[in-house]
């Protein structure tokens, strides 16, 4: 596993710390960091998802055709395999 150092304000590392030990959430510094690290990298993921949603243009109408003809592909895809 890599390693790297960070600098951090006094407040910053007084709230890291508060965040790791025996009844804490997170057994570690490194822990809470990767657990923050991996947080902002679905935060990101989704935010690009929804932006090329945005992008991809008008939707079509969720009724209850959709869900049928969208049941019905499930249905299907179930029974083939």
């Amino acid at each position: 596993m890599a390693s790297m150092n960070i600098s951090l304000t006094e407040s910053l590392k007084d709230f890291v710390e508060s965040q790791v030990g025996d009844n804490a959430r997170y057994g570690n510094a490194s822990e809470f960091m990767r657990d923050l690290i991996r947080r902002e990298q679905a935060r990101t993921e989704f935010r690009t998802l929804i932006l090329e949603g945005a992008a991809s243009g008008t939707g079509s109408e969720l009724n209850d055709a959709y869900f049928d003809r969208l049941h019905a592909r499930i249905t299907d895809a179930r029974d083939a395999s």
